[in-house]
């Protein structure tokens, strides 16, 4: 395995800049990236479908941990709005030697309503046209990290902002 090899776990909520951030890491480390939102497009798949989501992502998880033990780095971009989903993942990769970061982006929610009315205008594929009502449905289940949880992660190989 390469010793830069690792594991790369996208957290926030919708509009916080995970797929930006996602695409520049997975060309700078280089890293293959793994976006459920954009297969599920591709596919002509219902992104609101949480069944196929869920199988889709167990999926990805299957595929992510052969990419590890092949030495690839790899980023998730789930969300990981639970816990326990991101200790999962983390406890995953350290089985297996790895490395692992956490990369938590959030902004407030006028500016998260900002971003995704941009986006939803763009009407860019792999999106989910999210409105304020359902961003603030979404922000009440989400589990922010705390500072104790940030500090099971390994610091980055690349900053988050350039």
């Amino acid at each position: 395995m390469s010793p830069e090899s690792r594991l790369i776990l996208l957290c926030g909520l919708p509009g916080s800049g995970k797929t930006t951030l996602a695409r520049r890491l997975a060309r700078e480390l280089p890293a293959v990236r793994l976006c459920p939102d954009e297969w599920m497009a591709d596919l002509g798949v219902d992104l609101f479908d949480e069944h196929t989501r869920d199988r889709l992502e167990r999926r990805f998880w299957e595929h992510a941990q052969d990419l590890l033990r092949l030495g690839q780095s790899v980023i998730l971009e789930f969300g990981f709005w639970a816990r326990s989903e991101r200790d999962e993942k983390r406890l995953g990769a350290r089985a297996l030697g790895l490395p692992v970061e956490l990369h938590y982006l959030t902004a407030p929610i006028d500016e998260l309503c900002r971003r995704l009315e941009a986006r939803n205008r763009e009407g860019a594929p792999g999106t989910v046209p999210i409105n304020r009502e359902l961003l603030e449905e979404y922000a009440k289940s989400f589990q922010a990290p705390a500072a104790d949880e940030l500090a099971l992660f390994d610091e980055p190989l690349l900053g988050r902002c350039k």
